[in-house]
């Protein structure tokens, strides 16, 4: 519906009523445009299609990858999506990134944990509810500003500006996004993992990813530790999942299954099989086994059949079981197949390392079972993006014959490089790495986990050195409130950005001329209009 149109409406049914005086049309419309997601339900059907749009667009043309940010707070996610209007236009193919290891390092109530599901499971639903609570209101407030600019145009009888604001309202782009929201291994068995996602898609998420590790051993996809399990219980998941979105009515509902078998060499499950070949059994062939002579068999031994053998799977004292070295790959590339023959729409691959051939590879042979699967990828801070890419670099040249004697491979992320060819290249590399991987890599979302908890390290270290150093207060004058506003960073009105502006509206509303406004003339705000 259009601005004028709601204002119909809007009057149509105040219209019926005789004793509902003061109540304007107009107001009314206002206030239901910037209130245009009722529910966490109406937000996650409104971005699962955005999504679903997407991905159609990225089979069509590999250059129509999607990207996003990680975040730990809604201001957080709100200045993003706010941002990103402000330089680009438009929020188009970028979203939001809920990360569950950022939840456990800085929204525990425990305090700050590390990233193994200790975190209260409840708290990410809950994000993603205050994620959409400041995206919905950057809309409220952005168009509260266009609403005063339309009042001041039509006091000015500016018939032309009008008309342009008008327009600029019907086509008003919200900034709520999709947002990739981690389950992590799912909190629990399959029915468990069911009722948390209810909560995240009542919250508004229309993406869910979960990995394959097991709920209770889970580890961050870069350390050491991580234990998988079997194919069937991972699948389990992935349709508690699609059965939450169905429940709701929230069809077009996308499932992001992660692998995290590269780097696992442990299951704590020797799978269940019926026969030679089947799910089960392929998982099985995986296991680290020796031969058993039947008269060794030891006490408390657990032995499987394999190809008409009878082995012993090596377990450790942990009571977990290890793969075979080197399988990893392999593991990935089944774990992909059957997800995406199980009900999930996109894959993770949790790597080691970012390196363009190595997800290629995978994503190759998993394309020959299943032809359009696609990626998210985590471009993660746990690489160091400089020393990889100069080394990926330096190996490349080597290959090539190139003299390679003024470098030395162990220590290129070295400042004594920074000025080199190889240096250039390698950073040409990590700038195109997304568009490339997309292209040759079938990566359709490339997403920074923890970006926001290393910046805003970094700046408050900066902004500390400088006002508690010699600067002071020009530290924060210089180092931050005069970038704010040579840049055109709109939380420099701190109390706009809060809502007030919005209060001072809806005061208006409620109690006309009464209205006792915060905006007046003696708002320090006031500073900042130029």
């Amino acid at each position: 519906m259009t601005y004028q149109s709601q204002i119909i409406a809007a009057g149509k049914a105040i219209g019926t009523e005789p004793n509902w005086n003061g109540i304007e049309p107009e107001s009314v419309a206002r206030m239901r445009l910037q209130n245009r997601f009722k529910t966490g339900l109406d937000i996650a059907r409104y971005t699962a299609r955005i999504m679903r749009e997407d991905m159609a667009a990225y089979d069509a043309d590999p250059a129509n990858y999607t990207q996003s940010l990680g975040c730990w707070h809604g201001f957080i996610g709100q200045q993003k999506m706010i941002s990103i209007k402000k330089h680009f236009g438009s929020t188009k193919r970028r979203y939001l990134y809920l990360s569950g290891w950022m939840v456990a390092a800085l929204r525990s109530e425990f305090g700050p944990l590390p990233d193994q599901s200790m975190h209260e499971k409840t708290s990410v639903p809950a994000l993603v509810e205050e994620l959409y609570t400041f995206l919905r209101q950057a809309d409220a407030r952005e168009l509260g500003m266009l609403f005063r600019d339309l009042d001041k145009a039509k006091a000015a009888g500016d018939a032309m500006n009008t008309h342009r604001l008008l327009h600029k309202i019907d086509e008003f782009q919200t900034h709520v996004v999709p947002i990739i929201a981690d389950i992590d291994a799912g909190f629990g068995n399959a029915e468990a993992t069911y009722l948390l996602a209810k909560k995240f898609i009542e919250a508004g998420a229309c993406c869910i990813q979960i990995e394959n590790q097991v709920s209770d051993e889970k580890q961050c996809g870069h350390q050491d530790g991580k234990v998988t399990v079997p194919h069937e219980d991972f699948i389990a998941k992935i349709r508690a999942v699609r059965y939450a979105f169905m429940e709701l009515g929230v069809e077009e509902g996308v499932i992001v299954a992660r692998t995290d078998s590269l780097g696992a060499g442990l299951t704590k499950q020797i799978a269940f099989t019926r026969e030679a070949g089947d799910i089960g059994d392929q998982y099985n062939s995986f296991l680290d086994c020796e031969d058993v002579d039947p008269a060794q068999i030891g006490h408390g031994d657990v032995l499987i059949t394999r190809n008409g053998k009878l082995m012993k799977p090596k377990r450790l004292p942990s009571n977990l079981y290890q793969f075979r070295q080197g399988t990893g790959e392999d593991r990935c590339v089944l774990d992909c197949i059957h997800a995406l023959q199980n009900g999930a729409d996109l894959l993770w691959i949790e790597t080691e390392k970012p390196h363009i051939g190595q997800i290629g590879g995978m994503v190759s042979r998993i394309r020959e079972v299943m032809p359009h699967a696609k990626l998210v990828y985590n471009n993660s801070p746990s690489f160091n993006w400089t020393l990889n890419f100069r080394q990926q670099v330096y190996d490349a040249w080597e290959a090539e014959g190139r003299d390679m004697s003024r470098y030395d491979r162990e220590t290129l992320m070295s400042v004594d490089y920074d000025g080199t060819e190889l240096a250039a290249e390698a950073d040409e590399r990590i700038r195109t790495f997304q568009k490339d991987a997309a292209r040759e890599a079938g990566i359709f979302h490339h997403l920074i986990t923890l970006p926001t908890y290393h910046t805003a390290a970094l700046s408050t270290d900066n902004l500390a050195r400088e006002y508690f150093g010699e600067q002071g207060m020009l530290g924060y004058v210089k180092g931050v409130q005069r970038q704010e506003i040579r840049q055109g960073i709109a939380c420099v009105k701190h109390q706009n950005m809060a809502g007030s502006d919005i209060g001072d509206d809806h005061k208006e509303y409620f109690a006309g001329e009464a209205a006792l406004k915060a905006g007046g003339e003696h708002n320090t705000m006031n500073q900042f209009a130029a």
